[in-house]
């Protein structure tokens, strides 16, 4: 029978709270696989045991989908068989004939967690090798750098072989490091953000800051496109859609120019935190990286944080842009980041704005602006939009 084989992360060093860490992670596989058809799912050991349980199961499907829950390391496609040798000598010749097939070189590692089957690991992967090789006999043994890998698991319910295992999404189960509100743009460093502290088991919900019309609908569909692509990874998500034309035309109108990146990222933040107590967050999330831009130095990120009560999350502080770029590929963003849709950041950008900004002179600057009401107003007018998978 083919299935899936599902190993943990760091969620086995959990110590009396593994329990719940691997409940919430089996309720979370088993919601994502609803679509794709009945699979029993289940832990024993350190890994998740994922079976179809009929023939019109999207395995596949179900592998990808395997492949994005956060908690799980590795996963390979196995076939199960009875734990005798011969049946597993068959299942390894017969199941894993394609890639066998293929590959010039190949070695067989095994694994006894039941310590009553009668044959050591060494017995079961001399064994089994010889087997192979029989069946295949172009393959020769290559123990350092096989194209093919055969593997075999001899667990407490049947006995296991499959081929090499892909990473999987690691991290912690989603939810089980509680609620953050992430500020979602249309570049490339924002998703990389949301995805990376999600995967530290946070549930998001997104806040992005639209104006219209210095900011056209391609652009805040772009975002919503960027937050469907998430939620591959994530399962669901809200973005909270902010009308921020009105703050935007009036720090333009009363603030000197310098100051209008900072005094927006300060009424941003005021705002999210607004949302984020809205809807049971503890922390903000932002795609800040150090030095990336002028908004992005040590001293203007400690004048945009001064305005909030709450932890602010900076996942990307220490990467470079070629580092965010290489996890926006991975996770898929990248594509729909670049597209040429500009977000408000873009709007009455200052020809020479601050980098090392003062606290009293920024909140001078920004006192003529009396922004409280207009904040208040945008959290109460906040579009909604809900999610998932």
């Amino acid at each position: 029978m083919e299935m899936i084989l599902a190993k943990m992360g760091e969620v086995v060093l959990k110590g009396g709270n593994r329990r719940q860490f691997e409940s919430k992670m089996l309720r979370v596989i088993r919601a994502r696989l609803r679509p794709l058809g009945r699979f029993n799912v289940y832990a024993i050991q350190s890994t998740v045991y994922v079976e179809p349980e009929e023939e019109t199961c999207d395995c596949a499907a179900a592998f990808d989908t395997v492949g994005k829950v956060f908690g799980i390391v590795s996963l390979s496609r196995a076939y199960a068989c009875e734990k005798d040798i011969d049946a597993i000598c068959r299942a390894a010749c017969e199941r894993l004939a394609p890639e066998l097939s293929a590959a010039k070189t190949f070695k067989v590692e095994s694994k006894r967690s039941d310590k009553r089957f009668p044959l050591k690991s060494p017995e079961i992967s001399s064994l089994v090798g010889a087997a192979v090789l029989e069946a295949f006999p172009h393959l020769r043994v290559d123990v350092y750098e096989p194209d093919r890998t055969v593997y075999v698991e001899v667990r407490d319910l049947s006995a296991y072989v499959h081929t090499d295992p892909v990473p999987g999404a690691g991290g912690l189960p989603q939810g089980t490091a509680g609620r953050a509100a992430v500020l979602l743009s249309g570049g490339i460093d924002s998703p990389v953000a949301a995805w990376m502290m999600a995967r530290r088991g946070l549930e998001l919900e997104a806040v992005h800051f639209f104006s219209y019309p210095y900011t056209s609908e391609r652009a805040k569909q772009k975002v919503l496109d960027l937050a469907k692509i998430l939620v591959r990874h994530t399962g669901y998500m809200t973005v909270h859609v902010v009308p921020f034309t009105a703050i935007q035309e009036r720090i333009r109108d009363c603030c000197p120019e310098e100051y209008f990146t900072l005094v927006m990222r300060r009424s941003m933040m005021r705002i999210a935190e607004a949302i984020a107590k809205n809807n049971a967050c503890s922390a903000i999330i932002t795609g800040e990286s150090l030095g990336q831009v002028a908004s992005q130095t040590t001293l203007a990120m400690g004048v945009t944080e001064a305005v909030v009560g709450m932890p602010v999350f900076r996942p990307l502080i220490g990467m470079d842009k070629e580092e965010i770029v290489k996890v926006s590929r991975r996770i898929g963003t990248y594509d729909t980041s670049i597209l040429p849709y500009e977000d408000c950041c873009t709007v009455f950008t200052p020809k020479h704005p601050r980098t090392r900004p003062k606290l009293e002179l920024v909140e001078e600057a920004e006192a003529p602006a009396e922004l409280a009401e207009l904040e208040r107003i945008a959290v109460e007018n906040v579009e909604e939009i809900r999610i998932s998978r």
